[in-house]
């Protein structure tokens, strides 16, 4: 399938990532020109040799460093698809540190507000643009432990929206890709705290959290970077010219509501 993006220039944040990786291969089987971003620079290094596209390392969790990122990276990206992110702290809600907030919503919210600031400009310039940002199930189904999470991940929807709403009539197209318990170093993360904690293995951790935590998720199974990705390719693409300000689920059914 022609996604009509040869040549389109393509930016992809938490680019070392799982999703982000997946994300990059196709964008550039489709032609696009890549460039992947993450904060460690030797990782980058790697992934984008790896991947033969271009590298560059940025930390995106403050105005600062998305400034001395878009100063090294430009601003003549078509497509951004923004991934990076992490979990951040987990507990009682009433019981997070400033910090732990703090953390959250500078780097799972706010850094695509900042690099939207600096790169959605000049796509309705262009009259041409595409960015998906990556949210989560949380959005629509919050966990009480993973509070800072749901916060900032629900406030990015709301941001994309907001601008897809403004902006869509100039040829800017803004969506969201909304995973659950995908196979990533972030819940291969969760997973082996869980196993710790429990006195169990890496596999009995998956299935009891799947038992307790995720009774939705009908697969039963952790979703694959590969099948969260031909998603995201899909809203970079010329295809979805009339799909904007929209949160597409890639769960296995694990939000029980059937909304958002």
């Amino acid at each position: 399938m022609d996604l009509g993006i040869k040549g389109k220039k393509a930016l992809v944040t938490g680019g070392t990532g799982g999703i982000g990786v997946e994300t990059i291969k196709l964008l550039k089987d489709a032609g696009a020109v890549i460039t992947l971003s993450d904060l460690d620079a030797d990782q980058v290094a790697r992934t984008a040799e790896e991947l033969e596209v271009t590298g560059i390392a940025g930390d995106l969790s403050s105005v600062e460093g998305v400034a001395a990122f878009v100063e090294k990276a430009g601003t003549g990206f078509d497509i951004v698809v923004h991934a990076a992110g992490v979990t951040g702290g987990k507990g009682d809600p009433l019981t997070m540190s400033e910090e732990e907030w703090s953390d959250a919503l500078n780097i799972d919210f706010l850094s695509g507000v900042r690099l939207a600031r600096h790169l959605c400009p000049p796509m309705i310039d262009r009259g041409w643009g595409r960015v998906v940002f990556i949210t989560s199930e949380n959005v629509a189904q919050p966990y009480p432990d993973e509070t800072v999470y749901n916060a900032s991940k629900s406030a990015l929807l709301s941001f994309a929206k907001s601008v897809a709403m403004q902006h869509s009539g100039k040829g800017l197209m803004v969506n969201c890709v909304a995973p659950a318990f995908i196979e990533t170093p972030m819940t291969d993360g969760m997973m082996e705290k869980r196993s710790e904690e429990k006195g169990v293995s890496f596999d009995e951790a998956v299935h009891s959290f799947l038992r307790e935590e995720r009774p939705y998720l009908v697969l039963e199974r952790r979703g694959k970077p590969q099948e969260v990705a031909p998603v995201i390719a899909f809203l970079c693409s010329e295809l979805a010219s009339f799909v904007t300000g929209s949160n597409y689920r890639v769960d296995g059914g694990a939000v029980g509501s059937i909304n958002v």
